[in-house]
């Protein structure tokens, strides 16, 4: 048997955990601008990703769940036509604003968030 212990990961630095969080709440962007959900995470994960190895995890969780995001979407607006589409937009949209805002506080408490039920695009 053998007494090691992991080693600990250290902590990312406060600019890093800062970015990793915009790489989530850049996802607002889809608040002002047509796929500026999707286009927010993207750039700024493709600008920062190289500062720290936690941002480029959290870019791609979050650029992977805005993707989701969008497909639940287009989804629910061609289930309109049996008008179960309604009640599940409402339902994407306001888990979609909930699990943002989630993973965006736990980036910059330096903890790295996984988002559920995503289908993980970006390797």
């Amino acid at each position: 048997m053998s007494d090691e212990s992991p080693v600990p990961q250290q902590a990312p630095s406060q600019e890093a955990r800062q970015w990793a969080m915009f790489c989530h709440f850049a996802a607002f962007f889809g608040l002002v601008f047509p796929f500026g959900n999707l286009l927010g995470p993207l750039i700024v994960w493709q600008i920062k990703k190289d500062l720290d190895p936690f941002v480029d995890e959290q870019g791609k969780e979050a650029l992977n769940f805005q993707i989701s995001v969008a497909l639940a979407m287009v989804l629910c607006f061609l289930l309109m036509v049996v008008i179960i589409g309604f009640p599940l937009l409402v339902l994407v949209g306001v888990a979609a604003l909930v699990l943002t805002i989630i993973a965006g506080i736990k980036a910059n408490e330096g903890q790295a968030y996984r988002y559920p039920f995503v289908w993980r695009l970006v390797k």
